[in-house]
């Protein structure tokens, strides 16, 4: 009996969606994947590509304003501070964050068409729950379907008071177009995005301005990680405004206008809006197909990335569901698996691991702070400084610490925080030993480098084995 093709259409070409559509051609699903913007979606091409190269320059700037410690000097016999040498060019800059994320776009499309995907251009949305409608530049095309997966992503949302341009009032996917750096950059919110966008901009020579509306940047991360960030920002210069909200922003000619709820007004040559992100679900006749969405229009979607409707899924920003790349990419993933019947584990939020991409950044895996605060039974904490690494006071690095979470008894590691530069790579042994639920020991016990700052994770963990042992009820 010939074996039945499932056919799979994918709406959004963004990393749930391109990565199911290769985990579906890969299970022998006929793939066709219907896409508006360019393969790689906004994480590629207006969202985490641009702006971690972005961040990459402002790297360097940063390295290079703090080299003096290090006995790098500039301009000879007469040396004169890094800020008088060196200089960003931000049009190159700029050209070059467009052309690497154009690059990496068309390595996905080359990828998915040699494993035999078909690729439309246009919009896609439902028409019942088999059948997908993609409005081409040629007319629509009907596809039908067995399994489909939505994978729109979201946009920048905006205030109603504060309208984009695109040249002096940008959301953080217009600010690639600048070619000149910004004299007072004022950037509103804190959160991830905003305070990225902040600390790279800072570094590229910009005066900065931070709007945020609550008590501390990064509400929504580890505390102690927050604080040392806005140390980091004072002692730069950057100034934070806490505890207000930007209630409009207009232009005036070369600059903009920016009224905060207070009645204070803040002058600045740009603004950057930073303000969150709507799901893009809008006249897509999800409702109509029975996939339900939440209040804020994100799609619902259980934790095999199934939707309301049979035979639908959903991956990405438009659930709402921990907006990384790497999330999105993993429930495109399970929705392919399960779908298609290959075995599949569901998305489990407590391995993943994710990083703030400011200086020094932010990475962070498993169990909060907060969580582990209020946690039965209680769980064991160790935070090191690393003012004490001996490869730390070699780099001339000031600010940032190690943070380990354990259970008592058995000290299986639940969690951990590193604020560092490189935190994106230092944080991956601690999201092994949470994923793995590997103890305390097992992570100490392992060699690490010497001198290195990953040391810092294992002395961290060598000092829990007592600090866990201190928890265990006493007969």
């Amino acid at each position: 009996m010939p074996r039945v093709t499932t056919r799979v259409v994918i709406i959004g070409g963004g990393p749930g969606g391109y990565e199911a559509a290769l985990v579906a051609s890969q299970l022998g699903g006929e793939v066709t994947l219907v896409d508006t913007d360019g393969l790689g979606g906004s994480a590629v091409l207006t969202d985490c590509v641009p702006s971690k190269t972005l961040i990459a320059t402002a790297e360097v700037m940063t390295g290079v304003a703090e080299s003096t410690e290090l006995g790098i000097r500039f301009g000879g016999k007469d040396a004169l501070d890094a800020e008088t040498v060196v200089h960003v060019d931000l049009a190159a800059v700029n050209q070059r964050v467009l052309e690497l994320a154009g690059r990496q776009s068309a390595d996905i499309n080359r990828r998915l068409t040699d494993q035999g995907v078909t690729i439309l251009l246009g919009r896609g949305r439902l028409e019942g729950k088999e059948r997908v409608i993609a409005e081409t530049a040629d007319g629509d095309v009907a596809l039908d379907a067995d399994v489909i997966l939505i994978a729109t992503g979201a946009h920048p949302r905006v205030l109603p008071d504060a309208v984009p341009d695109g040249e002096r009032i940008l959301t953080w996917t217009q600010v690639y177009a600048l070619d000149e750096l910004p004299e007072k950059l004022i950037v509103v919110g804190s959160g991830v995005t905003g305070a990225e966008f902040a600390s790279a901009y800072d570094a590229l020579g910009a005066e900065v301005v931070l709007v945020s509306s609550r008590d501390r940047v990064l509400p929504g991360e580890d505390a102690d990680a927050a604080q040392v960030l806005e140390d980091v920002f004072e002692r730069r210069g950057l100034t934070v405004l806490s505890r207000c909200r930007a209630e409009s922003v207009t232009r005036d000619g070369d600059r903009v206008v920016v009224r905060l709820n207070d009645g204070r007004e803040i002058v600045g040559s740009h603004c950057l809006l930073a303000v969150g992100s709507i799901p893009n679900t809008a006249e897509m006749g999800l409702e109509e197909a029975g996939v339900a969405l939440d209040r804020g229009g994100f799609i619902v979607a259980d934790k095999v990335s199934r939707t309301s409707a049979r035979g639908v899924y959903a991956a990405g920003d438009c659930t709402g569901v921990l907006m990384l790349a790497s999330v999105a990419a993993m429930q495109g993933r399970i929705a392919m698996w399960h779908a298609l019947g290959d075995a599949v584990a569901p998305l489990d939020l407590k391995i993943v691991s994710s990083n703030v991409f400011t200086a020094p950044e932010i990475a962070t895996v498993g169990m909060s702070q907060a969580q582990a605060d209020v946690a039965v039974p209680k769980v064991a904490t160790v935070k090191l400084a690393l003012q004490g690494n001996p490869r730390a006071k070699m780099q001339g690095l000031r600010e940032g610490f190690v943070k380990v979470f354990c259970l008592p008894v058995t000290g299986i590691v639940v969690g951990g925080v590193v604020v560092a530069p490189r935190a994106s790579e230092l944080i991956y042994p601690l999201a092994i030993a949470v994923s793995q639920r590997l103890t305390v020991d097992q992570v100490a016990g392992s060699f690490t480098v010497y001198p290195s700052v990953s040391g810092s994770l294992a002395e961290a963990a060598r000092q829990l084995h007592l600090h866990g042992n201190d928890l265990v009820p006493k007969e």
